[in-house]
């Protein structure tokens, strides 16, 4: 019979195996045919899943550890069954003995590793004894050339450690709700915390469909930063709204409870899927197209567009962890072109004196603010409008010179951060 929590551990080694060697995203081999989870119980799963998550927000820190007492060097295969065992000593505290009698009997199962469990067994009592005061004088785990490159273009590099810092530490989570009466009432209940754009953070959730006013559908999962675009808009009773790249809905989920008439479209049958049970479950209204935007043709104009463009999603680090292993080098070519012709085509949707909102989960200058300098240069009859932060519950330092809005992963880090973010507003003049 196998030790509690085996196998939850053997499939975090396997999920940080296929992401530091194959270069493959968590969320395609969790969802994916071959996924390391699929004969787990939902509890195990989960563990797994986290546990493969903090070793690689902590992969700097916790090799820098091992390296005080590795003479040589180590198989790939018994150097991630290491990593796992002292990211659960290093990072989330469990007993020492656990976590080493695990590691020995992972390697004892592995023929490639059997004959190192001795090895394993030494190196991990030191972890235990020797690792948690290095560990502690360590900076947090760093992004890749390519990665800070792109950020120092508008982030000062001294502010570097703070963001990798915040990546480190994870992500709470954030609710948006249909009415704020329901916010300022669930918070409570929920046991969370009021922030100031109207989300409720809650530090820890357990099982989201068992909280407080799921199956009423008074809330959604949406990051505070990710409920920006919708609230640049302001009034929208009424109005025409088209939601472009809509999946996963929760910013259609938004724009139909502010009193908008929404059409959500997204190029996947299978996500928009999933934009419609959020839809159902929220008992809000949206006409559904599933489209390619670059090809589709509205039979009426709207009075406003939100484009959530598709980006790097390096904003999403903190709750991507596996997103600098898995792509170290962005080839942003492509993106940048998609979201210049998003832009275009949108623009010649809108009703003289629509409002297009363009957003990014992105921290790289060249999917934002690049984006707006591109489109100044075009024969284009948007026109930049300037947001102000402090109306969307945001501070003032959170928009940039030109009025858009920029936010960081170490913003309002004290109270568990902030994916990052880009947005601008453009009305079309006639």
């Amino acid at each position: 019979m196998a030790k509690p929590g085996l196998f939850a551990r053997e499939a975090a080694v396997r999920l940080l195996h296929a992401v530091l060697l194959e270069r493959r995203l968590l969320i395609d081999l969790v969802n994916g045919e071959d996924s390391p989870l699929i004969d787990l119980e939902p509890n195990e799963r989960a563990r797994a899943q986290s546990l493969a998550m903090t070793t690689l927000r902590n992969l700097g820190p916790v090799d820098a550890v091992l390296e005080q007492f590795l003479t040589k060097q180590t198989p790939f295969s018994l150097l991630n069954i290491l990593r796992v065992a002292a990211t659960e000593i290093l990072v989330d505290g469990i007993a020492a003995h656990a976590a080493v009698d695990a590691a020995v009997t992972m390697a004892k199962r592995r023929q490639k590793t059997e004959h190192l469990k001795n090895l394993a067994n030494a190196v991990l009592r030191k972890v235990a004894s020797e690792g948690p005061a290095i560990f502690a004088t360590l900076s947090p785990q760093e992004l890749p050339k390519a990665f800070r490159s792109q950020m120092s273009k508008i982030i000062p590099k001294e502010d570097f450690v703070a963001i990798e810092l915040a990546h480190q530490l994870g992500a709470p989570l954030d609710l948006s709700f249909k009415s704020m009466a329901q916010a300022s009432l669930l918070a409570e209940r929920l046991g969370g915390v009021l922030m100031p754009n109207g989300s409720v953070r809650l530090k820890r959730a357990g099982q989201i469909t068992e909280l407080p006013g799921f199956t009423e559908g008074d809330w959604w999962v949406q990051d505070l930063a990710a409920s920006i675009p919708a609230k640049c808009f302001g009034d929208l009773i009424g109005k025409r709204v088209l939601d472009l790249c809509a999946a996963p809905g929760g910013k259609t989920m938004q724009l139909s409870a502010m009193g908008a008439n929404v059409t959500a479209l997204d190029i996947s049958s299978q996500r928009m899927k999933r934009v419609k049970q959020n839809l159902e479950r929220t008992g809000l209204d949206a006409n559904f197209v599933v489209a390619d935007a670059l090809n589709w043709k509205p039979k009426v104009l709207f009075d406003a567009i939100l484009l959530d463009a598709p980006c790097s999603a390096t904003g999403t680090i903190r709750r991507h962890p596996d997103l600098p292993f898995a792509k170290e080098n962005f080839d942003l070519g492509d993106l940048l072109k998609l979201q210049r012709d998003l832009i275009l085509k949108a623009s010649e949707w809108l009703t003289p004196g629509g409002v297009l909102i363009y957003s990014t989960c992105s921290i790289f200058a060249a999917e934002g603010e690049g984006q707006v300098k591109w489109l100044a240069k075009q024969d284009s009859n948007l026109k930049p409008q300037v947001i102000d932060p402090v109306a969307m519950g945001l501070e003032t330092f959170m928009a940039n010179e030109d009025g858009q809005i920029r936010l960081r992963p170490d913003y309002w880090a004290e109270h568990g951060g902030m994916d990052g973010f880009f947005v601008a507003k453009f009305m079309l003049t006639s």
